[in-house]
């Protein structure tokens, strides 16, 4: 044993984030986030669930003004950091609390998140930190449902909620739900990824949900798409 945990660095798109204990690196999803995301200098944007603060880092480089938000206050603290690190702590505020809570009375150009949204089988839902990255209640949708219902309130006219998803949590289903929110709904991006290990732990689970039948019916599947998704709240842009 040694008291020397080292430090884990995490390089991406000419920036420098530290990743301590507690803290998840960004995974695949969080990648396809912040591979198609594009800000506006001066957009204001919220970003729930920051994690090491990537996204957050990124917007605050094109010239935005950052709120980063997330349940975990290892995470908090490792963003604040990592804008620090980063030369950007001037435009990044981090703040702890879970979902727009930490935000009340405040509007957005830009709501973006890549959320836990693996369905968890009732009464299997972990509550470590590690855990918090990938628990999106029963039917994935626990945090996904409250942002899009929350989002319209805190978008300027024009402004923009983008989140990523899992196909198997219905594309369809993600665009009646923007639109019954009032925002107007697009694909940004579309990936294949390799299928989630944790995803194999509950596979039939996971296809007992997917109405919209992209998971093959039997044996093991090797890939799942993935969506950048955006619900545009309707009137002018601000500049």
């Amino acid at each position: 044993m040694t008291a020397d945990a080292g430090q884990l660095l995490y390089l991406y798109s000419g920036c420098l984030f530290k990743v301590p204990d507690g803290v998840q690196p960004p995974k695949a999803g969080s990648l396809l986030f912040c591979r198609h995301l594009s800000f506006q200098p001066d957009e204001h944007v919220l970003e729930i669930g920051t994690g090491i603060g990537l996204a957050a880092v990124l917007a605050a480089r094109a010239g935005c003004r950052v709120i980063a938000t997330d349940v975990v206050p290892a995470a908090v603290e490792c963003a604040r950091e990592n804008a620090i690190l980063n030369g950007v702590a001037d435009r990044v505020e981090v703040r702890l609390g879970d979902c727009l809570a930490p935000v009340v009375g405040l509007r957005f150009d830009v709501i973006c998140t890549s959320p836990p949204q693996m369905p968890t089988p009732a009464g299997r839902a972990r509550q470590d930190a590690a855990a918090a990255a990938d628990n999106g209640g029963v039917d994935g949708w626990a945090l996904l449902d409250r942002v899009i219902d929350a989002a319209p309130g805190h978008l300027r006219p024009g402004g923009r909620l983008i989140f990523t998803l899992f196909a198997f949590l219905g594309l369809k289903r993600a665009f009646r739900r923007l639109e019954a929110a009032g925002l107007d709904p697009t694909v940004l991006a579309r990936e294949v990824h390799a299928f989630p290990r944790l995803g194999y732990e509950r596979l039939d689970h996971i296809r007992a949900l997917d109405v919209e039948a992209t998971l093959p019916s039997t044996g093991l599947p090797e890939t799942v798409e993935r969506y950048l998704i955006q619900g545009a709240r309707p009137g002018a842009r601000r500049v």
